[in-house]
């Protein structure tokens, strides 16, 4: 059994694996994080909406789970599933590993543009901490999941989730610039 958290503006019961973005990380379906304070620190304040994390157990037993490690794998998984191709693992019901950072973008533009090698990109995307996703792929994991609360955040819990969130930013732009130095 896993502990799941989902941060958004509404409380979701029953979550649609299909609703997602298609070209996420791991492609499309009801994303969450064993982590909660990540959860927090993902809510992000909306006019007019309340922001809510969704607390639920997930029951892995009898599901097919693929899991990724900051690795050559972890990289071309998410670079195919931005650029639209095919799910190379679409037996899976459920996908955990960790979250590209926003730098992958830069990362990937600095290797299609051929200043780096996929060696030296690695080595970038390797830099810092990454918290874990998991996403439900499938009804079968979907059907696995059970709801057990949801929780509106304060303003000061926002505020101080972006705080830290900011903080962890900062750490993580100074040691990718010194990762960059190197290479």
């Amino acid at each position: 059994m896993m502990t799941l958290y989902h941060a958004g503006y509404d409380e979701i019961k029953q979550p649609d694996i299909h609703r997602g973005r298609i070209n996420a990380d791991f492609g499309q379906g009801f994303y969450t994080t064993d982590d909660r304070d990540f959860a927090y620190g993902w809510a992000i304040e909306k006019p007019g909406f309340e922001v809510i994390v969704n607390r639920y157990e997930l029951d892995d037993r009898m599901l097919k789970i693929k899991v990724f490690d900051k690795n050559p794998e972890w990289y071309r998984y998410i670079f195919a599933n931005r650029r639209l191709v095919p799910d190379s693992f679409s037996e899976y019901d459920l996908i955990i590993g960790p979250i590209a950072c926003d730098t992958i973008y830069d990362t990937l533009g600095i290797i299609t543009s051929g200043f780096l090698s996929d060696e030296e990109a690695m080595e970038l995307l390797l830099v810092g901490d990454s918290p874990r996703q998991v996403v439900l792929k499938t009804a079968k994991a979907a059907e696995n999941l059970h709801f057990i609360s949801s929780e509106i955040l304060s303003k000061e819990q926002i505020e101080l989730s972006r705080i830290r969130h900011e903080e962890e930013n900062e750490k993580f732009q100074g040691e990718f610039a010194k990762a960059l130095e190197k290479l």
